[in-house]
């Protein structure tokens, strides 16, 4: 009788153990990457898609590449809304902070064309005036491009520190 009881104490002992060990593993989150960068056909260039926290750690900033009305005057620089100055020459400026430099000196910007998304795009900048810069090369205007978090999506894509 003895040897009866003990299996039947032994037997829902070990199924215990199994059932909590499933659920143990079952129980571990999923570690997911906070930035996937896959290679965009055709170039060099690679997309940046980050998870939203990632995005909201990066505190992601972002601003629209838009036409305006330079004018060089004396080696001093005017940069205006297209609408308000008739003279001068229509140009892209983007937010100098928006400019990243490669090992290079190459110039770039992120793109941003969906949410959660940023491609990297050669720019040509033809000069800085305060905290714009005129480009001689670039996305068309209204391109949405990103001014904080920049050098963070550079890293990503070259999976610097990884």
């Amino acid at each position: 009788m003895e040897r009866t009881n003990r299996w039947m104490v032994v037997v829902p002992m070990i199924a215990g153990l199994q059932l909590a060990a499933c659920h143990t593993s079952a129980s571990k989150p999923v570690k997911t990457k906070p930035a996937h960068v896959e290679h965009v056909e055709g170039t060099e260039l690679s997309r940046v898609t980050l998870t939203a926290k990632a995005a909201e750690r990066l505190d992601i900033k972002t601003a629209l590449v838009r036409e305006a009305q330079v004018a060089r005057s004396g080696g001093a620089a005017s940069v205006r809304e297209a609408q308000m100055t008739p003279s001068g020459s229509r140009r892209k400026v983007v937010p100098y902070a928006a400019v990243l430099y490669d090992a290079h000196g190459d110039t770039w910007v992120y793109t941003n064309p969906e949410p959660l998304v940023f491609v990297r795009h050669r720019i040509m900048v033809d000069y800085i005036n305060g905290d714009q810069a005129v480009l001689s090369e670039g996305p068309p205007a209204g391109t949405v491009v990103v001014t904080v978090g920049g050098a963070e999506l550079f890293g990503a894509e070259f999976e610097i520190g990884h």
